[in-house]
């Protein structure tokens, strides 16, 4: 039965999902939005008969005992051994090749496997099985001596391997005597013998991410969790266009049986803020760069200084969604969704999002380019956009699909656009217009305040006039709308915790909403609970609660989008960037410095 704890491989142009047994169960090719070539994850192997036992890229190790995987330390390399019940050990290593290579980033689409024999007289077979048009048919082969292509309407695959071509063409089990590589990519010739790239490919990839790593400011304990978490955000942004994705996956329910199973292989406004804000904070400033660029060529694009909630990686705004009849799902959790409507809906706090990430470059020395007066006045056309709607109705940022309400969430990061062009410009020396944006933030603080604020139950509340609650009011002081010291958010963050709490997790709502009550808790909302206890003088609580956090993540550190609170299974797209984010964002606050440490 699929499960969660998988890991995670890519290049910042493909990525792929493999499992301990080193099943290749989940990428897609040439890049993260496109067709599934491995797609196990959605229908399981064998489950569904021979028609439909296509879609990985196996590793099968005769009369297989047990399974071992980790990753190299500090980097995006997964080696996974298999031992067999005679004594045999195959070590798979795999990775997408990644690093420096005459004066850029060399980041092809393909995907390194590495076979080698460890111990005894190993026997296995190789299953590379992919799919296209999201599994509905096998591509069309053809070979040569080394290498076999797989041919489809929208993209040609060429594997290069010193394999028989025989035993992998045909899966028959063979001896594995030393080495062997395989090198799934472009259908491009390789000019050098397959094992001495697949060497030096390893060899690059593996210093690149080791001096990447070594780049970063990370807090002094929790140190391997948050590097894990780094390396993964990093992994989730597209370098060709700096877009950033959800996650690598598409209609992962949020909990069993649940209809709640979206594609998240887009790039959300919000989601990409907080990531690169994430990695800001430990100095990883190239990947905020190319957001940002990302950001003002779809703000160029939208009339009016309209934007969406999310957009494709390559900047288009139209994500038609459709459903997928061939894949049955994630434990026959279907249907499959390919695109997502969530581009049509209304949510007012992305002219928030793209401010506040727009406003490191105004203010970050370290940054070669730096936020100018150009930079700014294309900035402005979305603080109007935030001044002109921050009372009105949206979908909020848990996108309801059924209903529009005034958010909170949404009318705050309003007042965020504003509060932050006021200080830009400020900063830039604007006087006239810093004090036009002072006005505007201070005038929608009042309309917040005032509306947002429940007097009968003490406390700020979702929707202006509402009573109930949800988990981004827990974000009040992170922005800066109020001090964590306000009393007022003292009591917001009690009244969260009495309404959302169910166990260690806090729900994001738990109003019925257009597909029932929720079931599982969305685990950056617990992550946020943590840094709002923190705040508000109640460390040793959120301390204790982080760490039970970090339990609940995978045996690679890695975390979905929602968790069950009464068996901690992970559910919802893998892996969920905001989950990492929120782990990043509470090791930094709450570990000790490093100048305490010693």
């Amino acid at each position: 039965m699929n499960t969660l704890d998988l890991g995670l491989i890519g290049n910042c142009t493909v990525g792929a999902l493999i499992d301990e047994r080193a099943e290749m169960k989940w990428a897609c090719l040439p890049r993260f939005d496109g067709d599934a070539t491995f797609c196990s994850l959605l229908r399981e192997r064998g489950a569904h008969g021979e028609d439909a036992d296509f879609g990985y890229f196996a590793i099968d190790l005769t009369d297989f005992e047990r399974a071992e995987q980790h990753y190299l330390d500090n980097t995006a390399v997964l080696v996974t051994r298999l031992y067999d019940r005679h004594g045999g050990i195959v070590e798979v290593t795999d990775f997408a090749p990644r690093f420096g290579h005459y004066g850029r980033m060399f980041r092809p689409m393909t995907l390194v496997r590495g076979l080698r024999r460890l111990a005894g007289s190993p026997r296995l077979a190789i299953r590379l099985r992919p799919a296209c048009d999201f599994g509905a048919q096998r591509p069309a082969v053809t070979w040569g001596s080394n290498h076999i292509r797989y041919v489809s309407a929208g993209l040609v695959l060429r594997l290069t391997t010193d394999a028989s071509i025989t035993a992998v063409l045909q899966e028959t089990s063979f001896f594995l005597e030393d080495a062997i590589t395989l090198i799934l990519g472009p259908d491009e010739s390789l000019h050098e013998s397959v094992g001495e790239v697949g060497r030096r490919f390893l060899e690059e990839t593996t210093q690149y991410w080791r001096e990447w790593v070594r780049s970063l400011a990370i807090p002094f304990e929790w140190q391997d969790a948050v590097i894990r978490a780094a390396i993964t955000l990093k992994l989730n942004a597209y370098d060709d266009t700096g877009a950033i994705i959800a996650a690598m996956t598409t209609s992962l329910p949020e909990a069993a049986g649940s209809p709640r199973n979206w594609d998240y292989r887009y790039c959300w406004l919000r989601d990409g803020y907080f990531v690169v804000n994430a990695l800001n904070r430990l100095g990883a400033t190239r990947t905020m760069e190319r957001y940002l660029g990302y950001i003002l060529n779809v703000a160029a694009g939208a009339a009016d200084g309209v934007l969406q909630p999310v957009y494709g990686i390559d900047g288009r705004a139209t994500l038609e969604e459709r459903e997928v009849a061939t894949l049955p799902g994630y434990r026959g959790n279907g249907p499959v969704r390919v695109g997502n409507l969530a581009y049509l809906q209304i949510q007012h706090d992305v002219y928030g999002s793209a401010i506040l990430a727009a406003t490191h470059v105004f203010f970050d020395q370290r940054l070669a380019r730096r936020g100018d007066t150009a930079l700014f006045h294309r900035l402005e056309p979305l603080g109007e956009r935030a001044v002109a709607v921050h009372d009105q109705p949206d979908a909020g940022l848990w996108e309801l699909r059924g209903s529009a309400r005034v958010h909170t969430f949404s009318s705050v990061m309003c007042w965020a656009a504003c509060d932050r062009l006021a200080r830009i410009a400020e900063h830039l020396g604007l006087r006239e217009r810093a004090v036009h944006w002072r006005a505007q933030a201070d005038r929608i603080h009042h309309t917040i305040s005032a509306r947002a604020w429940n007097p009968q139950r003490g406390c700020f509340v979702s929707t202006f006039g509402g009573e109930a609650m949800d988990a981004s009011l827990l974000l009040l002081a992170e922005v800066g709308f109020v001090d964590a010291a306000d009393p007022r958010f003292t009591a917001t963050v009690a009244a969260v915790e009495q309404d959302l709490r169910r166990g260690d997790f806090i729900f994001r709502y738990v109003e019925k909403d257009d597909f029932g009550e929720p079931e599982n808790a969305f685990i950056v909302c617990t992550f946020w609970y943590v840094n709002a206890l923190a705040a508000v003088g109640r460390r040793d609580e959120a301390h204790a609660l982080f760490e039970k956090l970090l339990s609940r993540r995978n045996h690679h550190g890695l975390l979905a989008e929602h968790i069950d609170t009464e068996s901690g299974e992970q559910w919802g797209n893998f892996v969920q960037t905001y989950s990492m984010v929120g782990l990043i964002n509470s090791a930094i606050r709450l570990s000790m410095r490093w100048d305490q440490a010693f």
